[in-house]
Parts: C-alpha cells; structure tokens; sequence
C-alpha cells in the first residue's frame, strides 16, 4: 500500500520514518519486505498504529531470544513452518542462508520436520532449499 495521503484506507498515522524503519528490519533479515508483511505494515499504520507496534515489539522479542543467535532461531522457525507446511518457511530458510545457514544445515532442519510432518514436509524442505540455491549467486 502506498505512503499516500489519499490511500483507501487513509493516511498513515505513524511517521514516514517509522514505516520506514519497520521496512527495513525485514529488508535486513530476507533483502525484501515480503507482500503479507508490507500489507500488514501498510494497513495497522493507518488503521490500528498502536497495534502494529505492540505486533512488531512482540515479534522483535521472540524472534531475537538473546540464548540464541539469529541463524539458530531462523534455522528453528524453517523447520517449525516446514512442520506445520507453511509458506512462510521459504522467508525463514532464506533468512537462515542469509545470517549462514549452510545447505547441509537446512537439509536436516527439513529431515526433523520428515520426522514429525512426513514426505509433505520433506518434499516442501526440499523444494525450498532448490530453489534457494538456484536463485543464489554462484561463487
């Protein structure tokens, strides 16, 4: 959604710098601010400001444990989606692969989530980290 005074919903109701600086955590993580998570900031900075940063604080929180470090939590959050087969586990692997995860790494966080899920799970984690590695620049 756009930054715009008009837009259906209305103007923003938090400043341009701080819409901004919730993009830019998620450019850091993934080098993009995927479609839901834009709808999201879009839509609670004009509809529900106060809400948005209660959502943001809670998941900067939980997603950051100081015991663990930002490729553990993203490696642990790949395997938790590929579990319950959710599409967001591609933004988590690719987050894990940036904060250097290894390609042997997500394979057995997909083998865990084989254990629990099945061949679904297995079949996702593998269609996932093939296509990561084909997008990937080659060395």
């Amino acid at each position: 959604m756009a930054d715009r005074e008009d837009a259906p919903l209305g103007p923003p109701r938090l400043s341009a710098e701080r819409v901004a600086e919730m993009r830019r955590i998620y450019e850091e993580l993934l080098g993009i601010v995927p479609p839901r998570i834009e709808a999201r900031i879009g839509a609670g900075s004009r509809l529900d400001p106060e809400g948005l940063e209660l959502q943001e604080a809670v998941r900067r929180h939980f997603m950051y444990p100081r015991c663990f470090d930002v490729k553990t939590s993203q490696l642990m959050l790949f395997g938790i989606l590929l579990a319950l087969m959710g599409d967001a586990a591609r933004l988590h692997a690719l987050a894990a692969r940036r904060a250097g995860a290894t390609w042997e790494e997500l394979w057995a966080v997909a083998g865990l989530a084989y254990l629990f899920r099945g061949l679904p799970a297995a079949n996702l984690g593998a269609e996932i980290i093939q296509k990561l590695a084909e997008a990937e620049p080659r060395a």
